[in-house]
């Protein structure tokens, strides 16, 4: 999740590069494309369960053979921080089923990835991938999760994130954790995949898996799926429910797919959907959410729609002007009309506020988290003080100083909190009015610069824009679709949206990806063979 712009004192910029070795930093170059699986969606893999050429066992098992061949080996990616024992238990009950008629949908027997900080009730952790957690298995699985599996899915396992979900440290490295060491990205292997789905975003685009589940409070779904290739869906706030997700802010925070088409990430967000009686949000989903955000796709999805372009991204680096001016170009091709507009100047004051909101919202949802987890700590003080005390294991390239601001904040109902509450959700108005003003279907950007080298020392730093804030703050639907490449390295496409547009978006982003087709599958490149 990229919230150093309001978290840090002064900006860490221009590029920088690492000279420290890494966990899973090996040497390898271009990986082999035989694998079987490579860029299967996962309409071809029911096709492949439906004739018999495969079982759900049998692609499970090319997956688990894949992990342990390009995240643990060469070239040594770290995107999966564990796997299920249970998965082939999983894809066996699935084959049983399908053989004796029952098929539950489209996901059944489908191999996931999920973020780790999401509650999976098994012989799994969930840490969010710290050490003060480790240990910590929970007593049942998240919401999300238990739809999840109602769907027929096969939980494969969970993937590494930037620790505490980018939420430690205001010069942090996406995709390092205490416990899981450094995820890279598998276009060029000295880069930083983005967070804090940093796991999900690289496993998705390496093909680890068929989908995956990342979280995001602002950026951390669509940034590691912009910069790893894929298609990310950051869903509305309260289409899936949180409970069961370790917590940074009860206003931005939630759940979302993450694949390599805008189909199956639609297919994967249907079976994660539905009222939760634990996460109130949730109601307001009633009537507004579809039971699939497929039917009705359609490559000429945008013809007659008008797409506003945020103005700022049409200026910077020459080869992110170039993508986004080729987009442009096939979204009018489509039948588009595309006009420009300014939205990020307009979110000043939400913006001003977003920090403050995120530290008291954290706080308290961390300590409500923990006070009935399984986990060794039972408040956000004693994960601070577990830090201070293992300080060389717990943080040996970057601090606590977030977590600490979070813990010196007061309660949800103080002046301070609830006044700021109230100018970031001033983010709804400004979108819905740009929205109306300019008879707007939905407004476009480049979702994030390319990805910038891994630096421990200093930390991230930008290469170019950013796009998730407005409607990370607005709590409304935002997806992203590969654009092309700078340089080797991949950019995405937003699509935003006021609240319960998905099926729109969806379908805006699909004819986009079908006429354009940008995806390009990486090839493990290695720094030292440039």
């Amino acid at each position: 999740m990229d919230r150093r712009k309001f978290l840090k004192n002064g900006s860490m910029a221009g590029i920088a590069f690492s000279t420290l070795s890494f966990k899973g930093a090996a040497e390898v170059g271009v990986v082999d494309k035989g694998f079987p699986l490579l860029e299967a969606t996962i309409d071809e893999l029911q096709q492949k369960m439906q004739s018999g050429a495969l079982t759900s066992q049998a692609i499970t098992k090319l997956y688990l053979r894949r992990i342990a061949e390009i995240d643990r080996k060469g070239p040594a990616l770290n995107a999966v921080i564990e796997i299920n024992p249970d998965a082939m238990g999983i894809a066996a009950a699935m084959d049983a089923e399908r053989k004796a008629g029952k098929v539950r949908g489209p996901m059944h027997g489908i191999p996931v990835l999920i973020k780790d900080n999401i509650d999976s009730g098994d012989q799994m952790q969930t840490t969010a991938g710290a050490l003060a957690l480790e240990g910590h298995k929970a007593a049942k699985d998240a919401f999300i999760i238990r739809q999840l599996r109602a769907s027929g899915a096969v939980l494969l396992g969970k993937t590494n994130l930037s620790e505490w979900a980018n939420f430690r440290s205001t010069r942090s490295t996406s995709g390092w954790s205490s416990r899981g060491g450094q995820t890279r990205m598998p276009y060029l292997l000295n880069r930083d995949p983005s967070g804090s789905s940093a796991g999900s975003g690289s496993a998705v685009s390496a093909n680890l898996c068929a989908v995956a589940i990342g979280t995001e409070t602002n950026g951390s779904v669509v940034s590691p799926s912009s910069i790893n290739g894929i298609v990310g869906i950051k869903p509305t706030v309260g289409l899936l429910s949180r409970s069961g997700i370790i917590p940074i802010s009860k206003t931005q925070d939630t759940a979302g797919p993450m694949a390599r088409t805008v189909k199956d990430a639609a297919l994967l967000l249907a079976a994660l959907t539905g009222v939760d009686s634990n996460d109130a949000v949730t109601l307001e989903s009633q009537g507004k959410a579809p039971k699939d955000y497929v039917t009705g796709l359609d490559s000429n999805g945008l013809k007659g729609k008008k797409l506003g372009i945020e103005k700022a991204a049409l200026t910077g680096h020459e080869g992110i002007v170039a993508l986004l001016q080729d987009a442009i170009a096939t979204l009018k091709a489509q039948g588009a009309t595309v006009v420009e507009i300014e939205l990020q100047k307009l979110m000043t004051e939400p913006g001003s506020v977003e920090g403050l909101i995120l530290q008291y919202e954290f706080k308290d949802g961390v300590n409500r988290y923990l006070a009935t987890a399984n986990a060794p700590v039972k408040t956000l003080a004693d994960v601070i003080a577990f830090n201070k005390t293992n300080e060389k294991r717990a943080m040996p390239y970057f601090k606590q100083e977030t977590l600490e601001r979070s813990d010196s904040r007061g309660g949800l109902d103080s002046t301070e909190y609830t006044e700021a509450l109230k100018k970031l959700l001033t983010a709804r108005t400004i979108i819905d009015d740009l929205l109306k003003q300019n008879a707007l279907d939905a407004i476009i950007s480049v979702t994030s610069g390319p990805a910038c080298c891994i630096d421990l020392i200093a930390g991230d730093y930008r290469t170019g824009g950013g796009f998730s804030g407005p409607a990370a703050m607005a709590g409304y639907p935002h997806i992203t679709v590969p654009m092309g490449l700078v340089l080797g390295l991949p950019v995405g496409l937003s699509f935003v949206g006021t609240a319960y547009t998905e099926p729109e978006l969806i379908k805006m982003a699909y004819a986009y990806e079908q006429t354009s087709r940008k995806r390009v599958a990486p090839e493990f490149v290695n720094a030292s063979n440039l």
